[in-house]
């Protein structure tokens, strides 16, 4: 069982940059490929990014390749994604994931997610 909590949410101006965190709880974080979503209102949650185990693998969809960066800590059991370039549709709930896999990300365990909001 994982826990995992996101934070670090919060108004940006459209170009400006955010870092949202995720810290777990439990002692087989490092067994976990760890993912990012996003759900913005009237629309379905959307995978953003994962990051193996060991963090020496990472995958991005194209919606946030090259803007966003996806990096973990397992000493720290923490998970981050910087977000840059920020543009108003990037305006969501982001959630973190704990699960299997990368560009076939699998989600085992949520978070209860973080606002982002962009403003134009």
């Amino acid at each position: 069982q994982v826990q995992l909590v996101e934070s670090g949410g919060g108004l940006v101006q459209a170009g400006g940059s955010l870092i949202v965190s995720c810290a777990a709880s439990g002692r087989t974080f490092n067994s976990y490929a760890m993912g990012w979503f996003r759900q913005a209102p009237g629309k379905e949650r959307e995978f953003l990014a994962a990051i193996s185990e060991n963090g020496a693998s990472t995958y991005y969809t194209d919606s946030v390749k090259g803007r966003f960066t996806v990096s973990r800590n397992n000493a720290l059991n923490t998970v981050w994604l910087q977000m840059n370039s920020l543009k108003p549709e990037d305006t969501a709930v982001y959630y973190c994931a704990a699960g299997d896999g990368l560009a076939n990300f699998w989600a085992r365990y949520w978070g209860q997610g973080t606002q982002v909001t962009v403003s134009s």
